[in-house]
């Protein structure tokens, strides 16, 4: 069973906020041999979310929701995980409505994108995101820019 959280950034525990580092440094720095900044000053400002998921203690799931100031700008979900110790469970489904969900409530009106690793096209299409950019190097990995109107929320 998982314990899914929605968390405003000031809402973040230590321990929290550490578990969420850990994670992604161990999947996009290392598992994907990837040497990147990946705390890049947006993990604690404005009205950004966490959406954490925990089997027990261990996070397993995760994503991070990002509001710019700039009225015109979309929504960006990014840093979307699943740890490997859970991958094969669907959790990335599950992860992902959760996602929405919080977009739905803190953000009803507003565009959702999200830079895609381009193998994650189809999963991300199943909820409503078109390619809206050609694949792209990001870090030497293939993305592609992904958008979703407030229509389809």
């Amino acid at each position: 069973m998982i314990q899914w959280q929605d968390l405003h950034h000031s809402q973040l525990s230590v321990s929290q906020l550490y578990a969420l580092l850990q994670l992604r440094c161990e999947v996009f720095v290392v598992e994907q041999t990837c040497p990147y900044q990946d705390i890049d000053g947006e993990d604690l400002v404005g009205e950004n979310r966490h959406i954490l998921g925990w089997r027990g203690d261990q996070l397993v799931a995760y994503a991070r929701i990002l509001k710019s100031d700039d009225e015109l700008e979309p929504v960006v979900i990014g840093r979307v995980i699943i740890s490997p110790a859970a991958r094969g469970e669907k959790l990335g489904y599950q992860l992902m409505e959760k996602t929405l969900e919080s977009c739905r409530q803190y953000w009803p009106q507003k565009a959702l994108y999200l830079g895609a690793q381009a193998h994650l096209q189809r999963f991300y299409g199943h909820f409503g995101f078109v390619a809206v950019t050609d694949v792209y190097d990001e870090d030497g990995i293939a993305h592609i820019g992904m958008a979703r109107e407030v229509a389809s929320l």
